[in-house]
């Protein structure tokens, strides 16, 4: 049976994860801080400040791949089948001032884009509501003396 004291740090501990609304890398800062100061206290806020900062750094690294698969796929498809010239024609030099044209950018091209973006950004979105549901989840299941274990979470810290 755990304390009151226990339940509502180890809360508080998951909770803190949303500080990252109000202030960058306030997902990882607010819950290691808690859990440093605390760990030693309590097996019980321990294993909870555990898995709140794996499920962040998780959740980091998964974000991560996702920018790392979407940003080379989108570029590709971006400049794949484009042909830059330049217009410096020797009777329209004057005209065109040297400026480099774009060709072979269609509607075919730009809706490839926009689904490769519309696919990133909706992997994404899922990504930040999981991670809402998921912390409120563990805050609530913490605040009842139960330990909180988050799905497809890698143990970084064991």
């Amino acid at each position: 049976m755990e304390t009151t004291v226990n339940k509502t740090t180890a809360t508080l501990l998951q909770l803190s994860a949303y500080a990252q609304y109000f202030f960058p890398l306030g997902n990882f800062i607010f819950p290691v801080l808690i859990w440093s100061a605390k760990k030693n206290d309590s097996e019980f806020v321990n294993y909870n400040g555990k898995q709140a900062i794996n499920f962040q750094l998780s959740l980091l690294i998964y974000t991560m791949v996702l920018t790392i698969i979407a940003i080379p796929i989108f570029t590709y498809t971006f400049f794949k089948g484009l042909n830059f010239t330049q217009a410096c024609n020797s009777n329209w030099i004057f005209k065109n001032n040297g400026d480099w044209v774009i060709e072979n950018f269609d509607t075919g091209k730009i809706t490839g884009l926009v689904a490769i973006a519309a696919i990133a950004g909706f992997i994404l979105l899922v990504l930040k509501v999981a991670e809402f549901f998921f912390i409120f989840y563990a805050a609530v299941k913490n605040s009842n003396g139960i330990k909180c274990n988050y799905p497809l979470t890698i143990k970084f810290i064991k």
